[in-house]
């Protein structure tokens, strides 16, 4: 394997700053928010966090995303050192597209619960379109992940077969 250019290891590096950045800023929205809520005003921190399924239910959820960004920045540093085509990156793709196809159950099953149990009660639409928006994109990480993954798979019998 060839060493990984300054460019590939300054923009690999820039990269995995960017995910720590979206883990913070997603953890701080995951903690901040309920705050927010018009029906928590004035609740305690009790029963803000204790006492709602539907954001224990969304931290739940939230362990795939997580994971996935653990992994993805795994992946990265693999990319940085020049070990792509390690069994490491394969794993890690392989446990990305896995988060992926949990987040789009978890949150289709919670966007469904909307529409059941929600309809006529209140206005669901925001969380319907949010919830449809992360449904897209993690569908389309876990499917990049899957062709990654093969891609990867496959590069070792590529490689020996053009030498």
């Amino acid at each position: 394997m060839s060493e990984p250019s300054s460019l590939t290891r300054g923009s690999t590096i820039l990269l995995q700053v960017i995910v720590v950045l979206i883990g913070i800023g997603v953890l701080t929205f995951l903690l901040w928010e309920p705050h927010l809520e018009g029906r928590n005003a004035h609740a305690t921190t009790f029963e803000i966090y204790f006492k709602d399924p539907f954001l224990a239910y969304a931290y739940l959820g939230s362990i795939a995303f997580f994971v996935a960004l653990a992994q993805t920045f795994k992946l990265l540093g693999a990319i940085r050192r020049g070990s792509v085509f390690s069994p490491d990156s394969l794993k890690a793709l392989r446990i990305i597209k896995y988060c992926g196809v949990i987040l789009v159950a978890m949150v289709g099953a919670a966007v469904a619960y909307l529409f059941i149990a929600m309809r006529g009660k209140d206005d669901i639409a925001g969380g319907v379109a949010m919830g449809l928006f992360v449904i897209v994109v993690s569908a389309a990480i876990a499917t990049t992940a899957g062709v990654f993954e093969r891609r990867l798979q496959s590069a070792p019998q590529m490689k020996s077969s053009n030498a």
